[in-house]
């Protein structure tokens, strides 16, 4: 749909099929996770709608095919499929542990007579948990959480006084990874939970950062559930205290920063989900400023904020954009040697995913095996690589490379 007639042609087609179905502009939008705007742009012609996961989008919106919608889309003809034997999600274990309440057991107990918790050991243990979080070792961490959570929650209620503020840092610690792993699985109302959970423990602890830290997860979570309008009063309400600390001292520490920093960066993912092009580039361009100040990749918070990490931010959002050749060339210049496995695998993710809106197969698929090599559950549970590649597979066709099948086959992505 390059034309502007061709833009308006869709966006009344769009509109037809929406008041067909008795629904308003507001309905409409708030059921694929875009804003008002937005589908008020695309119905009068001004917002282009090009790619094959946003035309999905819509047509799953509306209720509707992909040809009714868009009538020069390619029939998807399913493929046969082997029966396949059905997995439990890894974090099943963990999602249990946040059911009801976390410590029933101590609420008709006497609680008079406190014992001391282990403080070093508990360090070591959600220190652990991080790891596994950045790793994407999910598995393992869904094992760590099922005795951690409750030994913590029952510690913050019967350790002695002096010990529970630390107690419950480590607590809102915990949650925080819980909520970060529950959203990288597509898990995000188990994320809510977590990320709530993490900021009630955080203010309990003391330390404010941390109540931010955690609005980090939970922002996180609403733009998983697509509830955009949340996340970002969330994000933007916390960016606006911080901005205030950290801009109203030139000493500002780097743990604020990098806290500032890292909300813009999910204010930039809310505005690019959302279609809102000029606002995601200009919350890209706050998070540059802030890691200029910061100066050097930084993992306060476990958030691994920095200029590097900035950058590769900025690949995800543009491929989001559909600036594929924005999204190429700010990628290749990056090394991400120095972070995790689980920001080194998104960002050869987002290279993928840039590559296919590129139709460059050979290289998408290159990075997609890259990303899966270093982080398997990323790949075979995220929605924007599986998509990708299906895309893949549908433009090879028959013809399309047998390493790109055992892909799609392992990530349940065979169209």
């Amino acid at each position: 749909m390059s034309t502007l007639e061709e833009r308006k042609a869709f966006g009344s087609r769009v509109a037809e099929l929406r008041k067909q179905r008795g629904m308003k502009q507001d309905e409409l939008a708030l059921a694929i996770g875009r804003t008002s705007s937005w589908l008020s742009q695309v119905e009068r012609g001004v917002q282009p709608v090009n790619r094959l996961d946003v035309l999905r989008l819509l047509a799953d919106g509306l209720g509707v095919s992909l040809q009714m919608l868009r009538p020069d889309v390619p029939v998807e003809t399913p493929t046969p499929q082997p029966e396949r034997v059905e997995h439990s999600n890894d974090l099943d274990q963990a999602r249990l542990v946040i059911s009801g309440h976390p410590a029933p057991e101590v609420l008709l107990a006497d609680l008079a007579a406190g014992s001391s918790a282990n403080l070093p050991e508990l360090r070591a243990v959600v220190d652990r948990v991080w790891e596994l979080t950045h790793a994407n070792r999910f598995a393992e961490l869904s094992a760590a959480l099922g005795p951690l959570v409750p030994r913590l929650e029952r510690a913050v209620r019967t350790a002695p006084a002096e010990e529970r503020r630390e107690l419950f840092l480590l607590l809102s610690r915990t949650y925080q990874a819980l909520a970060a792993a529950f959203v990288r699985q597509g898990e995000p109302d188990a994320a809510w939970v977590a990320a709530d959970r993490a900021i009630q423990a955080a203010e309990q602890s003391g330390q404010p950062l941390q109540v931010f830290a955690s609005i980090f997860r939970l922002a996180h979570a609403f733009v998983r559930l697509r509830h955009l309008d949340q996340a970002e009063h969330a994000a933007s309400t916390a960016v606006n205290a911080l901005r205030e600390h950290t801009y109203g001292s030139v000493s500002a520490g780097a743990e604020a920063l990098s806290l500032l920093g890292s909300l813009h960066l999910v204010l930039a993912l809310v505005h690019a989900r959302a279609g809102n092009r000029a606002e995601a580039r200009a919350e890209i361009g706050c998070a540059r400023e802030v890691a200029r100040r910061v100066a050097a990749d930084r993992n306060d918070f476990n958030l691994e904020f920095g200029p590097t990490n900035t950058e590769i931010q900025a690949v995800s959002i543009a491929v989001d954009l559909g600036d594929a050749g924005e999204a190429i060339e700010i990628g290749q210049g990056i090394d991400a040697s120095g972070l995790s496995v689980e920001r080194r695998a998104r960002l050869a993710m987002d290279m993928g995913r840039a590559y296919a809106q590129r139709r460059q197969s050979g290289e998408a698929l290159a990075c997609l095996l890259e990303a899966e090599a270093m982080a398997p559950e990323l790949i075979h549970t995220h929605g924007a690589a599986r998509n990708a590649i299906r895309e893949l597979v549908l433009l090879g066709g028959h013809a399309a490379d047998s390493e790109l099948k055992a892909l799609a086959e392992r990530a349940e992505a065979l169209p």
